[in-house]
């Protein structure tokens, strides 16, 4: 591999350990290859609810989307890694495509699982929809 292979590094997070292993291994990534890392949380505006009312199940999600990008934000600020964040609405797999494309990502590094059983079964594995889909290479991590 030439340094110039990864230029662009996409980093899906939900908050889970695996979405933290993730980040890790790009951040390896980064240093080897002298990337750029853009980390992306992804608004789920699909899955069903009917416990919350949808707005404010929305804004819960918001918030925690928004206290994880924070979180990682200061993890990488630790390494002195400067990230692109984007906090994204909709379909993920349909953001995280989008993102590829707009800002020409080399590589996504994704977590084989996100936080629980619950979403993965109303939203399938999105690490496997990802790899499936994707424009550009995937990493997937455990």
């Amino acid at each position: 591999m030439t340094e110039n292979n990864f230029k662009r590094i996409l980093v899906p997070v939900d908050g889970s350990i695996c979405s933290e292993k993730a980040l890790k291994r790009a951040c390896e990534l980064v240093e080897v290859f002298d990337s750029k890392i853009i980390v992306i949380y992804v608004v789920e505006k699909s899955a069903p609810l009917n416990l919350l009312d949808r707005n404010e199940y929305l804004g819960m999600l918001r918030k925690f989307g928004k206290k994880t990008l924070d979180k990682t934000n200061t993890l990488l600020s630790k390494k002195g890694i400067t990230a692109k964040l984007l906090l994204k609405e909709g379909n993920i797999v349909n953001e995280i495509e989008k993102v590829v494309k707009k800002e020409k990502c080399d590589l996504i590094v994704v977590g084989n699982k996100g936080l629980g059983s619950i979403t993965r079964f109303l939203l399938g594995s999105v690490s496997n929809k990802i790899s499936q889909s994707s424009s550009c290479s995937v990493l997937i991590v455990k």
